[in-house]
Protein backbone atom coordinates (compact mmCIF):
# COMPACT_ATOMS: atom_id res chain seq x y z
CA UNK A 1 0.00 0.00 0.00
CA UNK A 2 1.26 3.30 -1.35
CA UNK A 3 0.77 6.98 0.04
CA UNK A 4 2.67 9.62 2.13
CA UNK A 5 2.69 9.62 5.46
CA UNK A 6 1.67 13.38 7.07
CA UNK A 7 2.81 14.48 10.16
CA UNK A 8 1.04 16.82 12.21
CA UNK A 9 3.37 18.72 14.28
CA UNK A 10 1.57 20.03 17.73
CA UNK A 11 4.80 21.83 19.07
CA UNK A 12 5.84 21.10 22.58
CA UNK A 13 7.34 17.67 21.16
CA UNK A 14 4.05 16.68 20.49
CA UNK A 15 3.16 15.07 17.33
CA UNK A 16 0.54 12.72 15.32
CA UNK A 17 1.27 10.48 12.24
CA UNK A 18 -1.30 9.72 9.83
CA UNK A 19 -0.37 6.68 7.75
CA UNK A 20 -2.13 3.57 5.72
CA UNK A 21 -0.70 0.21 6.46
CA UNK A 22 -0.72 -2.37 8.52
CA UNK A 23 -0.68 -2.04 12.32
CA UNK A 24 1.05 -4.69 13.31
CA UNK A 25 3.95 -3.73 12.25
CA UNK A 26 4.37 -0.37 14.63
CA UNK A 27 7.19 0.03 16.78
CA UNK A 28 5.39 2.44 18.99
CA UNK A 29 5.27 1.59 22.70
CA UNK A 30 1.72 -0.05 22.52
CA UNK A 31 -0.44 -0.55 19.60
CA UNK A 32 -4.36 -0.38 20.25
CA UNK A 33 -7.07 -3.07 19.51
CA UNK A 34 -9.92 -2.51 18.66
CA UNK A 35 -11.21 -5.60 20.20
CA UNK A 36 -15.08 -7.21 21.09
CA UNK A 37 -16.15 -7.10 24.48
CA UNK A 38 -15.34 -10.59 24.93
CA UNK A 39 -11.70 -9.82 24.53
CA UNK A 40 -11.25 -13.51 23.00
CA UNK A 41 -10.20 -11.87 19.01
CA UNK A 42 -12.43 -12.09 16.10
CA UNK A 43 -11.84 -10.54 12.56
CA UNK A 44 -10.06 -7.45 11.56
CA UNK A 45 -7.45 -6.03 13.18
CA UNK A 46 -8.53 -7.63 16.34
CA UNK A 47 -7.55 -10.82 14.69
CA UNK A 48 -4.52 -9.66 12.62
CA UNK A 49 -3.54 -8.32 16.32
CA UNK A 50 -3.93 -11.69 18.10
CA UNK A 51 -2.29 -13.64 15.14
CA UNK A 52 1.19 -11.42 14.99
CA UNK A 53 1.45 -11.19 18.48
CA UNK A 54 0.61 -14.72 19.40
CA UNK A 55 -1.27 -16.70 22.16
CA UNK A 56 0.72 -14.63 25.05
CA UNK A 57 -2.07 -11.65 24.14
CA UNK A 58 -5.05 -14.30 24.63
CA UNK A 59 -3.65 -15.83 28.02
CA UNK A 60 -3.52 -12.24 29.48
CA UNK A 61 -7.00 -11.39 28.01
CA UNK A 62 -8.14 -14.99 29.25
CA UNK A 63 -7.26 -13.66 33.08
CA UNK A 64 -8.56 -10.38 32.63
CA UNK A 65 -11.84 -11.78 31.35
CA UNK A 66 -11.60 -13.88 34.46
CA UNK A 67 -11.56 -11.41 36.98
CA UNK A 68 -13.48 -8.33 35.25
CA UNK A 69 -15.71 -9.91 32.95
CA UNK A 70 -16.15 -8.44 29.20
CA UNK A 71 -14.88 -5.44 28.72
CA UNK A 72 -17.91 -2.86 28.39
CA UNK A 73 -18.16 -0.59 25.33
CA UNK A 74 -15.52 2.76 25.77
CA UNK A 75 -13.40 1.07 28.52
CA UNK A 76 -9.77 -0.29 27.65
CA UNK A 77 -6.95 -2.44 29.17
CA UNK A 78 -3.32 -3.61 28.56
CA UNK A 79 -1.68 -6.62 27.54
CA UNK A 80 2.21 -7.60 26.36
CA UNK A 81 2.34 -7.36 22.78
CA UNK A 82 3.51 -10.87 22.69
CA UNK A 83 5.73 -11.38 19.51
CA UNK A 84 4.45 -7.83 18.22
CA UNK A 85 7.10 -4.90 18.29
CA UNK A 86 5.10 -2.83 20.41
CA UNK A 87 5.45 -3.99 24.21
CA UNK A 88 1.83 -3.62 25.02
CA UNK A 89 -1.72 -3.92 23.72
CA UNK A 90 -4.40 -1.37 24.95
CA UNK A 91 -7.26 -3.36 23.89
CA UNK A 92 -11.00 -1.00 23.84
CA UNK A 93 -14.07 -1.86 22.39
CA UNK A 94 -15.89 0.79 20.37
CA UNK A 95 -19.68 1.11 19.46
CA UNK A 96 -22.06 -0.59 17.00
CA UNK A 97 -23.37 2.63 15.14
CA UNK A 98 -26.93 2.60 15.25
CA UNK A 99 -28.65 5.99 13.90
CA UNK A 100 -25.83 8.68 16.22
CA UNK A 101 -28.49 8.89 18.84
CA UNK A 102 -27.55 6.39 21.02
CA UNK A 103 -24.48 7.34 22.51
CA UNK A 104 -21.93 6.55 19.91
CA UNK A 105 -20.29 9.28 19.63
CA UNK A 106 -19.39 9.42 23.48
CA UNK A 107 -18.54 5.93 23.85
CA UNK A 108 -16.30 5.97 20.63
CA UNK A 109 -14.38 9.32 22.30
CA UNK A 110 -13.92 6.88 25.76
CA UNK A 111 -12.78 4.55 23.65
CA UNK A 112 -9.70 6.85 22.43
CA UNK A 113 -9.69 8.57 25.95
CA UNK A 114 -9.53 5.75 28.09
CA UNK A 115 -6.73 4.35 25.77
CA UNK A 116 -4.53 7.46 25.70
CA UNK A 117 -5.03 7.97 29.71
CA UNK A 118 -3.94 4.12 30.08
CA UNK A 119 -0.56 4.47 28.28
CA UNK A 120 -0.08 7.78 30.36
CA UNK A 121 -0.32 6.05 33.40
CA UNK A 122 1.59 3.27 31.84
CA UNK A 123 4.29 5.69 31.09
CA UNK A 124 4.51 5.22 27.22
CA UNK A 125 5.53 7.41 24.89
CA UNK A 126 3.75 6.83 21.88
CA UNK A 127 0.89 4.86 20.84
CA UNK A 128 -1.05 3.34 17.52
CA UNK A 129 -4.14 3.97 16.62
CA UNK A 130 -6.60 2.13 14.04
CA UNK A 131 -9.84 3.42 13.15
CA UNK A 132 -12.25 2.39 15.79
CA UNK A 133 -15.68 0.96 14.87
CA UNK A 134 -15.30 1.87 11.27
CA UNK A 135 -15.20 -2.02 10.15
CA UNK A 136 -18.04 -4.37 10.46
CA UNK A 137 -19.41 -1.67 13.49
CA UNK A 138 -20.19 0.22 10.93
CA UNK A 139 -19.34 4.13 12.50
CA UNK A 140 -19.43 6.47 9.48
CA UNK A 141 -15.65 7.05 8.33
CA UNK A 142 -15.83 10.76 8.29
CA UNK A 143 -17.50 10.89 12.13
CA UNK A 144 -15.83 8.60 13.19
CA UNK A 145 -12.15 10.72 12.15
CA UNK A 146 -13.66 14.02 13.49
CA UNK A 147 -14.13 12.01 17.14
CA UNK A 148 -10.47 10.22 16.71
CA UNK A 149 -8.88 13.09 15.78
CA UNK A 150 -10.20 15.71 18.23
CA UNK A 151 -10.22 13.30 21.91
CA UNK A 152 -6.31 12.58 20.76
CA UNK A 153 -5.91 16.37 20.24
CA UNK A 154 -7.17 17.00 23.85
CA UNK A 155 -5.68 14.45 25.79
CA UNK A 156 -1.83 15.13 23.63
CA UNK A 157 -2.30 18.51 25.32
CA UNK A 158 -2.69 17.13 28.66
CA UNK A 159 -0.27 13.67 28.86
CA UNK A 160 2.49 13.47 31.05
CA UNK A 161 4.69 11.08 29.01
CA UNK A 162 2.70 10.39 26.04
CA UNK A 163 3.66 12.53 23.13
CA UNK A 164 3.24 11.05 19.88
CA UNK A 165 0.07 9.17 18.53
CA UNK A 166 -0.38 7.50 15.32
CA UNK A 167 -3.08 6.95 13.08
CA UNK A 168 -2.31 3.42 11.29
CA UNK A 169 -5.23 3.46 8.78
CA UNK A 170 -6.27 0.51 6.42
CA UNK A 171 -6.71 2.54 3.18
CA UNK A 172 -5.81 5.45 1.08
CA UNK A 173 -9.33 6.61 1.47
CA UNK A 174 -9.20 6.31 4.96
CA UNK A 175 -6.06 8.19 5.60
CA UNK A 176 -7.54 10.97 3.35
CA UNK A 177 -10.49 10.81 5.76
CA UNK A 178 -8.57 10.90 8.64
CA UNK A 179 -6.08 13.88 7.80
CA UNK A 180 -9.08 15.94 6.66
CA UNK A 181 -10.72 15.86 9.66
CA UNK A 182 -7.14 17.02 11.49
CA UNK A 183 -6.84 20.14 8.76
CA UNK A 184 -10.70 20.84 9.69
CA UNK A 185 -9.65 20.66 13.07
CA UNK A 186 -6.54 23.17 12.71
CA UNK A 187 -8.91 25.67 11.06
CA UNK A 188 -11.63 25.30 13.70
CA UNK A 189 -9.28 25.69 16.62
CA UNK A 190 -7.00 28.60 14.38
CA UNK A 191 -3.74 26.73 15.87
CA UNK A 192 -1.06 28.60 14.01
CA UNK A 193 1.51 26.73 15.79
CA UNK A 194 0.57 23.56 14.10
CA UNK A 195 2.34 22.44 10.68
CA UNK A 196 1.68 19.68 8.23
CA UNK A 197 4.57 17.36 6.79
CA UNK A 198 4.28 15.06 4.32
CA UNK A 199 6.71 12.14 4.39
CA UNK A 200 7.60 9.77 2.09
CA UNK A 201 5.77 6.15 3.09
CA UNK A 202 9.50 4.58 2.79
CA UNK A 203 10.24 6.18 5.93
CA UNK A 204 10.00 2.95 8.60
CA UNK A 205 9.92 5.22 11.52
CA UNK A 206 8.77 8.82 10.95
CA UNK A 207 9.68 9.73 13.94
CA UNK A 208 12.79 9.71 13.63
CA UNK A 209 15.16 12.44 11.43
CA UNK A 210 15.86 10.89 8.03
CA UNK A 211 19.38 11.23 6.24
Amino acid sequence: MTGDIVKLDLGEGHQIFFQAGDITGQATDAIVNAANSSLMGGGGVDGAIHRAGGPAILEECKKIVAAQGHLPPGEAVSTTGGRLKAAFVIHTVGPVFRDGMEGEAGLLSAAYRNSLRLADRLGLQSIAFPAISTGVYGYPAPLAAEVAVRIVLDELSQAGSLHEVRFVLYSLDMLEIFVHAAKDEHRRRNATRWTFIKLPATVSDPHQPQA
